[in-house]
């Protein structure tokens, strides 16, 4: 996470007007809310030490059997915190990791310069702003000829990310990393899915919600998924989260269903099919829609209520019309919430 600025709460004396001429002392200003949950991290030293050169990191990595992990970070991100602390501490991954990658990490809002795999010269944050980097850490997963393989957009939990090694490695990916999720058995098991009050119930006609105005809100989820069972719990079962999703048409699929409905385009179809062309791979995913049936952003990585609830407030606020740097979003209402007198917890 980006560093928010302090407040100093200042109390301000002022001269009563009462009949006795004393002094009042006006109403203190409210104290400063705490920014809780920032985590500084200590990277690991085996990552590349790059001239940032990226077409001669990938010739390099090529040369060794191997292929190049570009990492989006910043400073106090507890995401990308649990990243190197939760996925890369488990022997396993940091192995499999250390065998077929060579990690680039690049700073979100660095002033680095680097040339990309195209030759353009820029800074990391000019580059990150190119390939519209929203979450960290975001993953970027390079073949031998710079080819984009895979993308992680903000922190998954260590199976999935084992998962995503594995299908990037050289000459290991699949044709479809959806596909390949599904052979791997993170395809929906036979339970059910953990429905809310404030999810619509089917049919859904989402071409009629957006001609009345409204806003969508669609959670693609599937049975017995752990991920999705802690956005229940954690997450959705917040008050706060309930008032901001009640700004939005919400709707909840089974990302593997045959169950028709349809899409905001006016299309008729099966939630398999929107999912496919969608680009949905993981569960949970969260899609906003805006009252013009255009996406305005999506989560598909794990998160906690301050940063769900950032992302239902960015679309649902319409910052995003004005605001396209969601990171800078997320300090401007961090600093809003704390001026208030409210801690910001973003690790809760």
């Amino acid at each position: 996470m980006a560093s928010v600025f302090k407040f100093v709460a200042v109390g301000l004396l002022v001269l009563g007007t009462g009949t006795c001429g004393q002094q009042a002392l006006a109403d203190p200003a409210p104290t400063t809310g705490r920014f809780i949950g920032g985590a500084e991290t200590r990277y690991p030293s085996w990552f590349k030490d790059s001239f940032l050169e990226l077409a001669d990191d990938v010739a390099e990595a090529a040369a060794e059997d191997r292929r190049v992990l570009i990492l989006f970070h910043q400073d106090g991100c507890p995401y990308c915190n649990a990243l190197v602390e939760q996925n890369l501490a488990q022997k396993d991954i940091e192995e499999k990791l250390r065998a077929s990658f060579d990690v680039v990490a690049l700073n979100l809002r660095g002033d680095r310069q680097l040339v990309s795999v195209g030759g353009e010269v820029m800074t990391e944050k000019a580059f990150a702003r190119a390939l519209n980097v929203q979450f960290t850490p975001t993953l970027l997963f390079l073949d031998e000829s710079g080819r984009l393989v895979l993308r992680l957009n903000g922190y998954v939990p260590p199976r999935e990310f084992g998962l995503a090694l594995d299908y990037a490695a050289r000459g290991s990916e699949a044709t479809d990393y959806r596909a390949y999720l599904a052979d791997h058995r993170l395809e929906a098991g036979e339970g059910t899915l953990r429905s809310e009050t404030f999810f619509a119930a089917p049919p859904h006609d989402l071409a009629a919600i957006i001609a009345e105005g409204q806003q969508l809100a669609i959670f693609f989820e599937q049975a017995d998924c752990p991920n999705c069972d802690r956005l229940h719990a954690g997450p959705l079962d917040d008050a706060d989260t309930a008032r901001l999703l009640g700004r939005f048409h919400a709707v909840q699929l089974d990302m593997w269903s045959e169950q028709t409905l349809i899409s905001p385009a006016g299309v008729a179809t099966n939630v398999r099919d929107w999912a496919r062309e969608l680009d949905v791979k993981f569960a949970p995913t969260i899609i906003l829609f805006s009252a013009d049936g255009h996406e305005i952003i999506r989560s598909e990585s794990y998160l906690k209520r301050f940063h769900i609830q950032s992302v239902l407030d960015y679309a649902a606020s319409g910052a995003y019309r004005t605001e396209p740097d969601f990171q800078r979003f997320l300090t401007k209402r961090a600093d809003a919430i704390r001026a208030e007198g409210r801690d910001v917890y973003i690790w809760n």
